[in-house]
């Protein structure tokens, strides 16, 4: 017996359309640095899942749309308080699909505790909560020297820029970025982002000594991820000036750069302070 069919509106809750866009960037707009993800992926992709590759869900009062869920792998609210959080658990129910749930700490976490309350363990095993991650933002040149090692990768270096990405991102969340037991997709994301000029890095003799991506971005704010230091390099001083050199370069693109990192990071705190960025907002992750 097939399963049943979910109603097109639950609780207040719908998938959003093509027709939807106007008002999903309106919401968008109120905060472009929180909603960058979104925004980033809304704009390329617009509403429609087969394009965007997931749906995006709207919850709605009064005939009005006051917040919206992100519902891929990575499972992203907007503007959603307690109410929508509720809502939009009910709409997800028992089945997961996400791999993570990510954005603003007092949103990412309701809804992280509604779909635990209403669906049990499926939702409330998590692999990680990083329940604090401070959201950094540049709006002006950094206050000290930039690294000019710091370059565009070429194309001819995406297999070692890839390689030090790969390290990163298991260093970072705890375990490879694996697929069916490969990481080709993430190689394959590293090379777009190479391909349209958006990853740097310091290049020592072929080796990658220093890397970080321009992963989303909008008209007017860009979000750098991946920033690492191969592991022998580091407590040399190279990070900040590198930093520094990344929101330079970005600057001419998107006149606001941000970032979120994990509070117990001491050391990256500090790098991005020195480097001119200052706390604007909390995010929260719970990774599964």
């Amino acid at each position: 017996m097939s399963a049943p069919v979910r109603p097109s509106t639950t609780f207040g809750v719908r998938t959003l359309g093509v027709d939807d866009l106007p008002a999903a960037l309106a919401l968008l707009r109120r905060d472009p640095v929180d909603n960058v993800y979104v925004g980033s992926r809304i704009r390329t992709g617009g509403l429609d899942r087969v394009t965007l590759g997931c749906p995006v869900w709207g919850f709605e009062e009064g005939g009005q749309l006051r917040a919206m869920l992100h519902a891929g792998s990575n499972m992203v609210p907007v503007h959603a308080d307690a109410r929508a959080c509720a809502a939009f658990a009910a709409f997800a129910g028992h089945q997961r699909v996400a791999s993570s749930i990510i954005g603003p700490a007092p949103a990412a976490l309701a809804l992280y505790h509604e779909l635990s309350r209403q669906w049990g363990a499926v939702w409330a095993d998590a692999r990680d909560i990083r329940g604090r991650q401070p959201v950094m933002l540049s709006d002006d040149d950094p206050p000290i020297p930039a690294d000019p090692r710091v370059q565009q990768v070429p194309m001819e270096l995406w297999q070692s820029y890839a390689d030090a990405a790969v390290a990163m991102y298991t260093e970072e969340v705890g375990q490879a970025p694996a697929v069916g037991g490969s990481d080709v997709s993430y190689r394959i994301y590293i090379r777009s982002l190479i391909q349209q000029g958006r990853s740097y890095a310091i290049v020592e003799d072929g080796r990658i000594i220093f890397k970080a991506d321009i992963g989303s971005a909008t008209s007017s704010v860009c979000q750098v991820q991946g920033v690492w230091v191969a592991p022998d390099r580091r407590g040399q001083g190279i990070a900040a000036p590198a930093m520094a050199a990344v929101i330079q370069h970005a600057r001419r693109r998107w006149p606001l750069v941000t970032l979120y990192v994990n509070d117990f990071n001491t050391p990256a705190l500090a790098t991005y302070r020195r480097a001119g960025m200052r706390q604007v907002g909390e995010f929260a992750t719970i990774l599964y």
